[in-house]
């Protein structure tokens, strides 16, 4: 598994553990590009872009959670796996 596949294996199980609705869209060039995640928890709408440690979000993902923040969702970027064991909708990894 790649080192961004245990990201993600990792925060969708602690996205279940808090009880979250969680979407992983697969995309497939069909459609609106999207993050890696779509989620929904106690009313609060985010996305959620996972990246292998020191990558960064391509122009494009940037473009998509620049629309989601403006229309109001929190956007996160995780790049390790503490970060995701971890993950909370208040913690301080929100994209800038």
């Amino acid at each position: 598994m790649t080192p961004e596949g245990r990201i993600k294996q990792a925060l969708k199980k602690r996205l279940s553990e808090l009880g979250a609705y969680q979407f992983w869209p697969v995309q497939t060039g069909y459609g609106a590009p999207t993050v890696d995640c779509l989620v929904c928890y106690k009313g609060k709408f985010a996305g959620i872009e996972t990246k292998a440690p020191k990558k960064k979000p391509t122009l494009r993902q940037q473009l998509v959670m620049g629309a989601m923040k403006a229309s109001g969702a929190k956007v996160y970027v995780i790049d390790s796996m503490e970060t995701a064991r971890d993950f909370s909708f208040d913690h301080s990894v929100q994209a800038k």
